[in-house]
């Protein structure tokens, strides 16, 4: 696998080992774009926190920040990564399907 994909890949599994981000994560995903502010009113996350992980998020590419009206920064969700990050499962998963149907079939044997 390329090191490219497996770093993104990594990057994505560090943002989503935390619960607060994906919840930030699933707060995007239902409501559409909003600012640091917007999340700290619908989430039990102080602002401070939740511009913290919006920086990771954001390192992570799973969100982009974008001037909105009076020079607040609005949070749109980026899904490129997450495709990557599922392109790795799915081929991790494709490396250990023959391994697995092997030992079963001498298991089973």
């Amino acid at each position: 696998m390329p090191p490219d994909i497996e770093a993104i890949a990594e990057q994505v599994f560090v943002a989503l080992a935390d619960p607060s981000r994906r919840s930030i994560l699933a707060t995007l995903a239902s409501g559409g774009p909003a600012t640091a502010t917007d999340l700290a009113d619908r989430l039990p996350i102080t602002r401070q926190a939740i511009a913290k992980h919006l920086a990771l998020l954001g390192d992570a590419g799973l969100v982009t920040s974008e001037q909105g009206e009076r020079r607040r920064v609005r949070y749109r969700l980026r899904s490129a990564p997450m495709q990557v990050a599922q392109q790795f499962l799915a081929a991790l998963a494709r490396d250990w399907d023959g391994p697995l149907a092997a030992l079963k079939d001498h298991l089973e044997g």
